[in-house]
């Protein structure tokens, strides 16, 4: 995403709510409709609307992915690391989140190791969550 490249994230998210709503528009529930939202709530989070991102990914995104493509596909796995990451990253995150966002980048671990393998990206973005998860979370432990 080339507007988010440079920083342009106020044009980005304007692009990609309308992308979003056109894809879901035209071709309803689809790989490519979850993907753009999910490039949608990616944007959401480097923009630091963790709120509406969080919303969108449990509310849609997640549930239909879940629904439509099944728990295993790389779409799947990439939304549920996206939510576990909107919440570790949520400024007013609380405990219950964190170890929500643990559960969930656990599952996308192994999920992920099993069905694409160790060394594939997806998996390598799920475990670096999980160990940012746990490090905030052991600092809440031992401040």
């Amino acid at each position: 995403n080339c507007l988010g490249d440079l920083e342009r994230f106020d044009e980005a998210l304007v692009l990609f709510r309308e992308i979003y709503a056109r894809h879901l528009a035209l071709l309803g529930v689809s790989e490519y409709t979850i993907s753009s939202g999910a490039n949608l709530t990616a944007t959401l989070l480097r923009m630091e609307l963790c709120g509406e991102a969080k919303t969108l990914l449990r509310g849609q995104l997640l549930p239909v992915a879940q629904q439509s493509l099944g728990a295993d596909h790389r779409v799947t796995l990439g939304t549920t690391e996206t939510l576990a990451s909107a919440l570790h990253n949520n400024p007013a995150h609380t405990r219950d989140d964190l170890l929500e966002a643990e559960t969930m980048a656990q599952d996308t671990v192994q999920r992920g190791r099993r069905v694409l393998g160790p060394a594939h990206p997806r998996t390598l973005i799920a475990e670096e969550t999980l160990s940012i998860v746990r490090a905030k979370l052991a600092a809440r432990m031992h401040p």
